[in-house]
């Protein structure tokens, strides 16, 4: 699977986890250079508190468009150490 922002391959792997359908990356497949933090957060009553990454690619900036759970609840504990994406993220098989 790809996540593709502004024509540019943001992450790629084979082994995301698909919850609520978004495909949730390995964080070691995202490429970094194209993440910076966010202060935003939510919360989900099952998954815990989300946290965000904007994502700047050609001089183009996606705010809060990266989310993960550094400590999910034990029900999403199989999304720890992973990311999703939204805002026109799309997401493709190879």
């Amino acid at each position: 699977m790809q996540a593709i922002w502004n024509d540019q391959v943001i992450a790629q792997s084979n082994q995301t986890v698909v919850v609520e359908g978004n495909h949730y990356f390995p964080e070691e497949s995202i490429k970094k250079a194209f993440f910076t933090s966010s202060n935003h957060t939510t919360i989900c009553p099952w998954k815990g508190t989300a946290h965000y990454y904007h994502i700047e690619v050609k001089g183009k900036t996606n705010n809060n468009a990266a989310w993960y759970y550094p400590e999910p609840k034990e029900a999403a504990s199989q999304i720890k150490g992973r990311v999703a994406f939204w805002k026109g993220v799309e997401i493709s098989n190879d």
